[in-house]
């Protein structure tokens, strides 16, 4: 039962910040406006680990490579805490470290294409609703690299743009295909 609730803090405090610096990333990724309150918000939450990290890491070609990689150390953490959790409590064998740190990197991955989904979702409904939000251009610059290359090849049904749908559908197949499997592969390979 302490275990469980253990487990629970590390999830929450771990995974919550990891998102935070994933969001970062993303954001730098797409260059959404700086001078946004949610923009902002992330910024001044995870800039105490980002900028010394920056110190040592350096960015590659455009893309904030500490971000990613802390937003990686988080996950990895929070997967070796609950492998030694599990060690202590119920005496389970563990994992090899290479599994757990190869599991974290999808950790990232699969965390990203839900970033990626909620973004898709969110500027849906904004456009229905609040189409002049303060978030809508974060939101819109997150997910204009995705849905434009489908929207050149699927015309709009009665004025009816059904690209988000479409970019819906195979962020899915590729949660529940490729992940999926390279999960089951590092679990069956390295898992025992």
């Amino acid at each position: 039962m302490m275990t469980q609730a253990i487990v629970f803090l590390v999830d929450t405090v771990l995974g919550l910040y990891a998102l935070a610096l994933l969001l970062r990333f993303l954001l730098q990724l797409a260059r959404a406006p700086a001078r946004n309150p949610v923009s902002q918000f992330i910024g001044a939450l995870t800039d105490p680990v980002v900028r010394p990290a920056r110190r040592i890491i350096p960015g590659w070609g455009g893309f904030d490579l500490s971000t990613l990689l802390l937003a990686w150390l988080c996950r990895l953490l929070l997967r070796l805490t609950v492998a030694l959790l599990d060690l202590l409590s119920a005496g389970f064998g563990s994992l090899p470290l290479l599994t757990l740190a190869l599991m974290a990197g999808l950790d990232v991955l699969r965390l990203g294409l839900y970033v990626a989904m909620g973004a898709v979702v969110l500027q849906a409904v904004l456009s229905w609703i609040a189409p002049f939000s303060p978030i809508a251009p974060v939101v819109d610059s997150l997910t204009r690299p995705m849905l434009r290359p489908i929207q050149k090849r699927l015309p709009m049904v009665g004025n009816v743009d059904l690209s988000p749908l479409v970019l819906l559908i195979v962020l899915q197949l590729i949660l529940m295909v490729p992940l999926q499997w390279l999960t089951s592969l590092m679990l069956g390979s390295f898992g025992g």
